[in-house]
């Protein structure tokens, strides 16, 4: 293998004092695991739980169930009829309560990128589906009334005049229509046998089936910001679990947000990729295995304790010669569904983190495989990772390996995770598994 460009040195190093020392091959980005710091709990219980009240599970955050006009207009929810997930679209707001959604996509109260953003930029328009939408919400006195409840919300969070006549409100509603930031957020705010505030459902506590449904719900909600906004190259995906990871609700949702450009840090990877193709695999997934550090695997994925990363990582490789996640079968959906949801449950619910999905961009001609990091947010950056751009990790790769796959193994033995994933020994030591480059298909 040759070293990507800028890697002047083995992604890991073990100096003679135990310091490892590691280069991420495809971000440069530098860290130091220094002896001694990770033995450190990762779990922040919560102090002094509360019992749950009468109105606490279903009425806890503006995400539980029982208030459902508290988003703005959904987009779209996931239900379980028969047996089977059934996304249903664009309901209005006495058809809510006719079925129980398992996970809902609705937008951003507060968008990271507006959909002033894209109008007045692009000249963006919203798509004849979209807009007829919007046009039968609007005239349902119910769906009127929500709107105009959720643009007087916004204006007062945001210190402005929510005094308004009706129609300067309704300016504002095709932002909660035809915007590009939206919210997936599943019904439980606590588990099912859950007593106390503390005890929240997390994605570990999903079933790996819920799971599926999730990750699928997910990537149909992506596809859709795609279809439906042609200037957006990229759409971002991301979960935070947990305030220190920058969650508003303790109740569990993801978030997609369409972009208009790849960042700098997207640009230098796909520099590198172009200069070695087959990079994940090389520097990626290979070296992971030459290195003793994957945990996990089935079919049609594989996960890894990450390197070079300023917290420490998963990193969970899809194995399909398809890049697109949205284009991706059932089966190969649920291989990487199944692998995130057995890292989130051998984390721990205690433990804030990030989950963060890549994909290639729609515009870019390279091949790259969908991945996944989840990130333990469990230390905080400081002067010294400020001034030296050295970040200091307080697990090492082989730490966050032993940690994860001795709990995986105990939630395979109790039935919590899904029953085919290989763990650690068991995994096959093949090299060349992520089928992305189109030279190994």
């Amino acid at each position: 293998m040759s070293l990507p460009p800028n890697a002047h040195r083995d992604p890991i190093t073990v100096m003679a004092d135990g310091t490892i020392k590691q280069v991420n091959p495809f971000s440069g980005t530098e860290v130091w695991t220094v002896p001694g710091r990770g033995n450190r709990p990762l779990a922040s219980p919560a102090v002094d739980p509360a019992p749950l009240g009468p109105h606490d599970r279903e009425h806890r955050c503006a995400f539980c169930a029982g208030s459902p006009l508290a988003t703005p207009p959904e987009k779209a929810r996931m239900v379980r009829q028969d047996g089977e997930w059934r996304i249903l679209d664009g309901l209005l707001p006495n058809q809510l309560t006719e079925t129980s959604a398992e996970f809902r996509r609705v937008p951003n109260l507060f968008e990271i990128i507006s959909y002033d953003y894209w109008a007045k930029n692009y000249g963006f328009q919203m798509d004849p589906p979209t807009a007829a939408r919007m046009a039968g919400y609007l005239a349902d006195p119910a769906g009127r009334g929500h709107v105009l409840d959720i643009v007087r919300t916004r204006l007062s969070a945001g210190g402005r005049d929510a005094d308004l006549p009706e129609e300067e409100l309704l300016e504002y509603a095709p932002a909660y229509f035809a915007g590009g930031h939206d919210v997936i957020v599943a019904r439980r705010h606590f588990t099912d046998e859950a007593t106390h505030t503390n005890q929240l459902a997390s994605s570990g506590m999903l079933t790996p089936e819920e799971h599926f449904a999730f990750t699928l719900f997910t990537i149909d909600g992506i596809d859709d910001l795609y279809q439906r906004n042609r200037y957006a190259p990229y759409v971002v995906a991301f979960q935070n679990w947990l305030a220190p990871a920058g969650a508003s609700f303790e109740h569990l949702h993801k978030q997609l947000v369409a972009i208009d450009s790849r960042s700098v840090q997207a640009e230098l990877e796909i520099s590198r990729l172009r200069l070695n193709p087959n990079m994940y695999n090389e520097w990626g997934v290979d070296y992971a295995g030459y290195r003793n550090l994957i945990i996990a695997e089935n079919e049609h994925a594989v996960v890894h304790a990450g390197f070079g990363h300023r917290y420490p990582t998963l990193t969970i490789y899809s194995r399909s010669p398809t890049p697109e996640p949205w284009l991706q079968s059932n089966a190969e959906i649920r291989g990487m569904s199944d692998l995130i949801h057995a890292c989130h449950a051998a984390t721990g619910a205690e433990v804030a983190v990030n989950e963060e999905w890549h994909h290639r961009p729609v515009d870019l001609d390279m091949p790259m495989p969908w991945r996944v990091n989840i990130k333990w947010r469990v230390s905080t950056l400081a002067g010294f990772e400020g001034g030296t751009k050295i970040f200091v990790n307080t697990l090492s790769p082989d730490n966050i390996r032993d940690r994860v796959v001795s709990a995986m193994y105990r939630l395979r033995d109790e039935g919590r995770i899904a029953p085919d994933i290989r763990i650690a020994t068991e995994c096959d030591a093949r090299r060349n598994t992520l089928l992305y480059n189109p030279l190994l298909q």
